[in-house]
């Protein structure tokens, strides 16, 4: 009886369980990490630093420890934050992180954060653009940042090869106002100063900047799966809608022949009686006075071969959030054009008039950077040389 009932104790005390062996294969949670670059921009000189942080939407109290990747390769450090100290060219890359965590059943992982691109600049020029796109309305805001403190005396900001501005004096910033979808391209800009009787000119690499509608064409999908019964379908509207965090809600609308089908809904389908004809949908934004109407789609035996009339796009192009100078700073009348001013002005310098105009580089000076020193270039390849476009006689 004595055996029997210690046998009894000890089976009802958990605690004494053996644990279960933790699973060699990591999980995955449903929720992706975050990553957000601390550091002013993600395009830097070689020799300079860059830090990122990362971050998981989880309760205060868990304990997360991070992977950081640069595309593939898997880093050593394992901290919330990742240092980048006196880059070098080749340290360039797509930069993720994903929160890894112990539990009884073995490693918990988030999944991966979307990448943030870092670029280390060789050069002497770099043009520090947007890091998100930019709204249609919105002010652009775009600076010419060289390497080393130089007594620039002109600063000239290109689009796709062509001139949009140019401005005299140190001021290296640009904003173009009013923004349109006309302003995506690949951006970059030429700074030049004088120095020892000479003439010096460096140029940034393209920079890409990206402007997107507010709110995009919609799409129509017409779904008639058996599924939902013989006489349903479900119409989907399809459309991005980009504004600014606390984003106004969206209307839908939903028509057939031009004729409303039914009240405005909050999500972008709804199903109706499986029926030949012309559909179409729209969308509206009432707070930022935003309506977007899609192409209209037959469906069944539709009689006539043309579609109804397209409905009109109204867009607004009122910005939506304003962009501000830096303290202190002040611009000149040529380094702030509005949308009007802009499509008025004819571009007058590309790459090849400047060369017309100044003439071939005579030969190569390196002008002494304040800024780094030259023992951080010791392992790498140096910056190029800005090239001289002009000579004065002694």
């Amino acid at each position: 009886m004595n055996a029997l009932l210690s046998l009894l104790v000890f089976l009802s005390l958990p605690h004494l369980a053996v644990p279960a062996a933790p699973s060699s294969n990591p999980l995955v949670t449903s929720f992706r990490a975050s990553i957000q670059l601390v550091s002013e921009s993600s395009r830097i000189f070689s020799g300079g630093s860059l830090q990122l942080r990362c971050s998981v939407p989880d309760f205060p109290e868990s304990t997360w420890r991070y992977w950081w990747f640069r595309g593939s390769e898997q880093l050593p450090q394992t901290g919330e934050t990742i240092r980048l100290w006196n880059v070098h060219v080749k340290e360039s890359g797509k930069f993720s992180c994903q929160g890894v965590r112990d539990t009884a059943m073995g490693n918990l992982k988030t999944k991966p954060s979307l990448p943030v691109e870092v670029v280390v600049d060789g050069g002497w020029a770099i043009l520090q653009a947007p890091q998100h796109p930019v709204l249609v309305g919105e002010t652009m805001t775009l600076q010419c940042h060289l390497r080393g403190n130089f007594p620039v005396h002109e600063t000239i900001l290109y689009r796709n090869g062509v001139e949009v501005m140019r401005q005299n004096g140190y001021n290296s910033h640009f904003r173009l106002t009013e923004a349109t979808v006309e302003d995506d391209g690949l951006y970059s800009c030429r700074a030049s100063w004088d120095m020892r009787q000479q003439t010096h000119s460096v140029i940034s690499v393209d920079t890409p900047v990206h402007v997107v509608e507010v709110l995009s064409e919609p799409v129509l999908e017409i779904d008639a799966d058996a599924k939902m019964g013989p006489d349903k379908m479900k119409l989907i509207c399809h459309v991005k809608y980009h504004a600014r965090a606390p984003a106004p809600p969206i209307n839908f609308y939903f028509y057939k022949n031009n004729k409303l089908m039914g009240p405005a809904v909050s999500a972008n389908h709804n199903v109706f009686r499986r029926a030949p004809g012309w559909y179409s949908c729209r969308a509206k934004v009432p707070q930022l006075d935003l309506v977007q109407w899609s192409e209209a789609r037959s469906f069944g035996d539709v009689p006539g071969t043309q579609m109804p009339p397209p409905r009109p796009h109204v867009r607004s192009f009122k910005p939506l959030a304003s962009s501000k100078s830096p303290p202190g700073h002040r611009l000149t009348p040529a380094a702030q054009l509005t949308r009007s001013q802009r499509l008025a002005a004819t571009p007058s310098v590309s790459e090849r008039s400047l060369h017309r105009a100044f003439g071939a580089p005579s030969r190569f000076e390196l002008p002494k950077p304040s800024s780094p020193s030259t023992d951080q270039f010791s392992n790498q390849s140096p910056p190029p040389r800005p090239f001289i476009v002009s000579q004065d006689d002694d």
